[in-house]
């Protein structure tokens, strides 16, 4: 029995002793799982509270840099304005100078305009005042040689005849007789002796008028052609071509025929006229302004690089000419170069 007690209280002992080391075996591993457990836990909260603040940082940041770019585009839109006046400012004095220069030009285009008209009036009273001094000379020539002819005549005339009392005799000149005188001839007569009518003279044979000579019929042709009777002029102007083409005056008749055309809108025929003068007359005095002429019929004809061409060749051949002038400023107003671009 004592030994059963024994055993009894033996087995008893070990039995309390167990669970309090099962008790410390759960309770450290509760231990350690709660700090294991707690070890990330606590991680993750730092990387939060550092990622926040990186965020904060960030944002920080952005806002600085949006008031930084605000600024400066207010900045850059403030000299966009004002670079957007000034060229706007500028534009408006570049068009008013433009506006200004335009009206200069065209003042003076005017003055060139009406400089060429009054130089060509002047040319074409030249040609009347050269036409009516050719016709006088020729007068004081036919003066000159009658004169000439009846102091010849005067000369041989004998003495006692024709010369008036008082008449001094050339020295050395010897008197001669009287010529006989004339007999009357006899009166035709008829049967008993009456005189018969006078036979009607033979009607000479009929031939074609002459021409006026040419100075005289260039001279009317001007006249009517600066009294504005074209037609007439024009008509006259072609006799002179017509009976004489050699002469010089005819290619100013070609030229003023041209000038017709011109004023009346034919084109077409004043640039042929205008040809007629630069081909057949290459030393008169109307070549470069038919030159003129003919390029700007061309252009009113819508043929502007004909017409460039022809005021470019005035201006090569007679640069210090008022046409060659005048030429220059058509081409300007145009927006060409006098020169072609090579």
């Amino acid at each position: 029995m004592r030994t059963s007690s024994r055993t009894s209280t033996s087995v008893t002992p070990s039995r309390t002793v167990a669970p309090s080391r099962a008790n410390r075996f759960v309770l450290s591993l509760l231990c350690v799982g709660l700090a294991v457990s707690a070890a990330p836990a606590f991680a993750v909260n730092k990387d939060m509270v550092q990622l926040q603040t990186q965020v904060q940082q960030l944002q920080d940041a952005v806002a600085r840099l949006q008031q930084s770019n605000d600024e400066r585009m207010g900045v850059l839109k403030d000299l966009v304005q004002q670079s957007s006046d000034a060229v706007n400012k500028m534009s408006v004095n570049v068009e008013a100078l433009q506006k200004q220069m335009q009206t200069q030009q065209d003042a003076q285009n005017a003055k060139i305009d009406q400089i060429s008209g009054q130089i060509q009036s002047l040319n074409d009273s030249l040609d009347e005042l050269k036409t009516r001094l050719g016709r006088l000379e020729k007068l004081t020539q036919d003066v000159q040689n009658q004169q000439q002819s009846m102091s010849a005549s005067m000369q041989n005339l004998p003495a006692g005849t024709g010369a008036p009392a008082g008449a001094a005799i050339p020295a050395g000149a010897q008197p001669t007789a009287p010529a006989p005188a004339e007999v009357a001839p006899a009166p035709v007569t008829g049967k008993k002796g009456k005189p018969l009518a006078a036979l009607p003279a033979m009607p000479a044979t009929s031939e074609a008028p002459a021409a006026p000579p040419v100075d005289e019929l260039y001279k009317t042709a001007l006249g009517d052609y600066m009294s504005a009777k074209y037609a007439l002029a024009a008509a006259e102007f072609g006799d002179v071509v017509k009976f004489y083409p050699d002469n010089a005056l005819a290619g100013n008749a070609y030229y003023y025929q041209g000038e017709i055309d011109y004023r009346a809108g034919h084109y077409p025929a004043a640039v042929k006229n205008y040809d007629k003068v630069l081909e057949q007359y290459p030393d008169n005095n109307k070549v470069p302004v038919s030159h003129l002429h003919k390029g700007q019929a061309l252009i009113a004809q819508k043929q502007n690089e004909a017409g460039i061409r022809e005021l470019r060749s005035l201006i090569q051949r007679f640069p210090n000419s008022p046409e060659a002038m005048q030429a220059r400023s058509k081409l300007s107003g145009m927006g060409v170069p006098v020169t072609p671009r090579r």
